[in-house]
């Protein structure tokens, strides 16, 4: 086939499937791959048979929800500083269940009713294992495990519950958590961004200053003129 490509396009590829292409003029295609795994682990949380729901070689597909996920994988992408882990497993997850929703019906799964939250008992137990881990990359998988939900469940539950998205709420734990670190503590920049669990010194300089106004050298001064006046 011949044809026009225009921006916002979208071809969905199932793995295996052959094919090759050549473009006559100059383009820009972001390729965004899932592991089939995903797909599979994604349609028995929705309740769907992961055996029966084969994606179909699709061309020029037009979506807004699938477009949305790619310009937030190419904001990333080019970010200077890349997003928390959290916010990329949010994305594919939501990917996933997209093409999920277009392999059947095409219709929007209906979603947890906002009054559905976590027990106070599940709340505690994944806000103190995110504390205690903020040290180290955190994924959406491993907190739907301690509370004993499904990954598409928590995400709804956890939002639900908190008023924010689990990315989010990590990555505030983060930035108050570095924050006391600098106030209370002599630690070196460097040490308090991998203890915070940012992946380097200028990602936690960059996130205190989005969410904060401050910087860590900043916070620091304000903190030790406090103590001289003490």
């Amino acid at each position: 086939m011949r044809r026009i490509q225009k921006p916002g396009d979208i071809d969905i590829i199932p793995a295996g499937v052959d094919g090759s292409w050549e473009d006559d003029g100059d383009c820009h295609i972001l390729r965004l791959s899932l592991q089939p795994t995903l797909l599979h682990d994604v349609a028995a949380e929705l309740g769907r048979d992961p055996s029966k729901t084969d994606l179909l070689p699709s061309l020029q597909v037009r979506d807004t929800r699938i477009e949305a996920i790619g310009w937030a994988v190419k904001a990333d992408l080019e970010a200077a500083v890349p997003s928390d882990s959290l916010y990329i497993d949010l994305l594919a997850h939501a990917l996933a269940v997209r093409l999920i929703e277009l392999a059947g019906s095409g219709s929007r799964l209906p979603e947890i009713p906002k009054e559905q939250k976590l027990s106070a008992r599940q709340l505690r137990i994944v806000t103190d294992f995110i504390e205690t881990n903020l040290d180290r990359k955190l994924h959406l998988a491993d907190l739907a495990v301690v509370v004993g939900v499904s990954l598409t469940r928590f995400k709804s539950l956890f939002r639900n519950s908190t008023g924010v998205p689990v990315h989010q709420y990590v990555i505030r734990r983060r930035v108050e958590y570095a924050r006391s670190l600098i106030m209370t503590t002599t630690m070196p920049a460097s040490e308090v961004a991998l203890a915070a669990g940012f992946s380097h010194q200028s990602h936690m300089a960059s996130t205190m200053r989005r969410l904060l106004g401050q910087t860590p050298g900043e916070i620091a001064r304000h903190a030790e003129q406090f103590r001289r006046i003490l």
